[in-house]
């Protein structure tokens, strides 16, 4: 074995014989001086990662030939240096500050090993909130999508990030900005809906936010992971270009332009095309088109998949080597494609060293950013120095209790809701008193403690019986569980049925435990055939509804179960998207009346079960054709829609100009005025449409939103900057376009409650939209 010593003066002050340690020059100029003194073993090292704590096992490509097994220690690994460190905190439940001692020594370690000190980059996952033991669990992404409020998500972006920085984690595995095609699919909870506006606009919030602490945030998947085939984990995509650049990459797109730090690869293949392995996506598209200038990070094993699932590579070698020349930087999370095989593919010819340099100069420049090339850098985290790391602050339970009220949907109410303060109160359900029910499959305990329920959670969280109980004490409750949430045990629905039946009311609580791979009934690798309730919980619903009882019908779910059946039958009907630790507190406040509902559907709640796939961004033959098929696609509550205990008037829609350029600006103003008796919030929706276009244009589509809290009696007027960049479509010609012609505008307060209507007209000739402009709509709300 070769050793080398290691050059620590690269760790002291800067001088001419080390100039990328010194933070005055520019950071290409140090990226250059460090590059030419690399060995191609030293520059590989930069684009590999490790994952210590964990010993992956996977399936066997050949009879002994496994491509997941565990690559070796850091002696090994981090031999020549290291680009990133896997996940230091989100593997094992240890205590943090344990965690952050670790992370220390193993940056001590490479740093030692790597000839100039160079050290790594810790990444993490951060969906809903760092996944680290004892750290807040916010609300999914599908729940921060339902709050309608980028300020808010903008917020919990920046704690999260701060945790992360003060933890010495460098990158965040977040956001998801795929657009949902298929509610079977089961990630469906870690997305933020199915509008490309909305999702950019959500992403783009939490993005900056994660960024403002000095945090990488990493868009994924790009592209297409959402569109799989049947709703399938990691299933082929088949969709066609339009679909592909009007809805699945203006979100990318979007933060690409905001200044996203990273971006990360789909596992599915479109159109037979590995995006791992597609230059078209990760240089042509990326970089070309949209200018990207981080760094492209693998998902978890991508390069052995171009093995044993695309079978685009012949073996690991082939695989890094395509990998690399399509645009890949960074391998996650260990070294399969890279490290060794990779130094030994550009010494056979068969990959190219002008594109490591190139992945590499990516690498460093963040490095750079991050400081950690710079003297003095300390390898032990802030949180470490000062001796105490609290990942579950009082303010961060603040803003997860914010996120979870802000984005709960009150889809139908007789008026049985709020809950009244006396009486007899049966509350009923597998999501009634289970507090993981209420985590995301990437939050700690459900991700990584599904089967160790001993350790509890890490932090401090109560059900919805809990909370219910402590809102409402003068309430005589009685509970009973009536089913699991997933298996076929009807043993308990005689006895739910009994309390229902001897209530003055009923509080049914329904839904989805998220797991990992088929351990929970919503999250990664958790699809279902179609969109009934988990298990035998339709059955408990039914059941519990012949009582004749009142039922207040709670659906807690990382997906839009097909509840409509049950909207005749129910006095109150609520969904919520698996609100987090804070969720037990803030529904309770809820259900009780002592807050009141602003959440939006960012989804569609279906009719059918067999309703998939379908969304509210469909053309006209996507409506119901009576005349043309027996089935009906009408949702039973539409994107977009969300109900308050008070009401609103949506109105006096106007727009500054009657014609537009195509190359232009205009304005328009809807006038929102609370009519009800109590405060409450409303979001404002314009949309619009495209009513003769040289391709087919969706019946509505999302141009803007405002949420506007309103005191009982007062108005509100939102002002709509709309550039006609957000028109832009894919023409015939297969080029982005802005076509002259009539666009309807239409706003109100749901996708399908649209009573103000306008019209305004774009003059000229068809306009080449290949560069976008202006991605959002700016938004300003004028009281009075």
């Amino acid at each position: 074995m070769t050793t080398t010593t290691p050059d620590h003066s690269a760790l002291s002050p800067a001088g001419d014989d080390r100039p990328w340690t010194d933070p005055d020059r520019p950071a290409d100029e140090r990226v250059e001086a460090l590059l030419a003194r690399l060995t191609l073993e030293e520059k590989v090292a930069q684009l590999s990662s490790t994952w210590e704590d964990v010993e992956p096992a996977g399936p066997e490509v050949a009879p002994g030939t496994n491509l997941f097994g565990r690559v070796g220690d850091l002696d090994e690994t981090a031999r020549h240096g290291l680009g990133q460190l896997t996940r230091p905190y989100g593997t094992l439940p240890r205590p943090a500050l344990e965690h952050a001692r670790l992370l220390a020594e193993r940056q001590r370690q490479i740093t030692a090993q790597s000839r100039f000190g160079i050290p790594a980059m810790a990444h993490d996952e951060c969906l809903t909130g760092f996944t680290a033991y004892g750290a807040t669990i916010y609300p999914t992404s599908l729940a921060m999508a339902a709050t309608f409020d980028p300020a808010l998500i903008r917020r919990v972006g920046a704690a999260i990030g701060t945790d992360m920085a003060e933890a010495g984690v460098h990158q965040g595995l977040a956001p998801v900005v795929d657009v949902i095609r298929d509610y079977r699919w089961g990630r469906c909870e870690e997305t933020y809906g199915e509008d490309p506006y909305l999702v950019g606009e959500m992403g783009e919030a939490y993005a900056l936010g994660v960024q403002s602490a000095g945090v990488y945030a990493t868009l994924k998947h790009f592209a297409g992971y959402s569109a799989s085939m049947g709703g399938r984990n990691h299933a082929p995509v088949g969709i066609g270009r339009r679909e592909l650049h009007d809805v699945i990459l203006p979100p990318f797109e979007r933060l690409v332009a905001a200044g996203v730090g990273s971006v990360m690869n789909s596992y599915a293949e479109i159109d037979g095309e590995a995006p791992a392995a597609s230059r078209r996506l990760l240089t042509d598209v990326l970089r070309g088109q949209w200018g990207f200038e981080g760094t492209v990070v693998s998902d978890y094993w991508s390069l052995p998949f171009l093995v044993n699932a695309h079978r685009v590579a012949a073996d690991l070698s082939g695989a890094g080597a395509l990998a690399l020349a399509a645009g890949m930087d960074v391998e996650l999370p260990d070294q399969r494609g890279f490290g060794a095989v990779l130094v030994a593919a550009v010494r056979a010819g068969a990959a190219d060293e002008a594109d490591v340099d190139r992945a590499v100069r990516r690498v460093l420049r963040q490095k750079i950013a991050l400081g950690l090339l710079d003297p003095g850098w300390d390898p032990v985290p802030a949180a470490l120095r000062a001796g105490e790391l609290d990942l579950d602050k009082p303010e961060n339970r603040r803003l997860a209790h914010a996120v979870a009220q802000a984005s709960a949907v009150l889809l139908s109410n007789d008026g049985t809701l709020p809950l009244p303060s006396t009486g007899r109160i049966a509350l009923i359900g597998p999501c009634a008193d289970d507090v993981r029910t209420m985590f995301g499959c990437y939050s700690f305990p459900n991700h990584v403690l599904s089967d160790r329920d001993d350790l509890g959670n890490g932090v401090e969280a109560v059900s919805l019986r809990t909370g219910l109980g402590k809102e409402l004490p003068d309430v005589s409750w009685e509970f009973a569980q009536g089913c699991p949430v997933r298996d076929e045990d009807r043993a308990g629905i005689a006895e739910a049925v009994t309390v229902a039946a001897g209530a003055d009311l009923v509080v049914l609580v329904v839904g989805d435990r998220a797991g990992m791979f088929g351990i929970g009934t919503s999250g990664e690798g958790c699809d279902v055939e179609d969109l009934r309730l988990p298990g035998v919980q339709e059955e408990l619903v039914d059941a519990v509804l012949a009582t004749g009882t009142p039922v207040v019908l709670v659906v807690n779910s990382g997906r839009p179960y097909a509840v409509g059946r049950f909207a005749s039958r129910t006095a109150a009907l609520v969904q919520v998207f698996l609100p987090g630790e804070e969720g037990g507190r803030a529904v309770a406040e809820l259900l009780s009346g002592s807050a009141n509902f602003s959440g939006k559907l960012p989804v569609q709640i279906p009719d059918s079960p067999a309703g998939q796939p379908y969304t509210y961004l469909h053309p006209p033959l996507g409506d119901r054709q009576s005349w043309l098929s027996n089935l009906d696609p009408t949702p039973a509550f539409p994107f977009g829609h969300g109900l308050s205990y008070t009401a609103f008037e949506i109105g006096g829609l106007t727009v500054d100009r009657e014609q537009v350029p195509v190359d232009g600006e205009f304005t328009v103003h809807v006038r929102v005025r609370n009519t009800g008796a109590v405060a409450g919030a409303e979001t404002v929706q314009l949309y619009f449409t495209d009513p003769v276009a040289q391709v087919t244009r969706p019946v509505r589509a999302l141009l803007g939103f405002a949420k506007v809290a309103l005191e009982a009696g007062a108005e509100a007027t939102v002002r709509f900057d709309v550039h006609t960049d957000r028109l832009a479509f894919t023409g015939l010609a297969g080029q982005r376009i802005v076509e002259p012609g009539e666009i309807v505008l239409y706003a109100g307060s749901s996708s399908g409650d649209t009573p103000a209507e306008a019209r305004v007209e774009l003059v000229g000739g068809e306009r080449d939209a290949a560069v976008l402009r202006q991605h959002g709509v700016p938004v300003r709300v004028e009281r009075g």
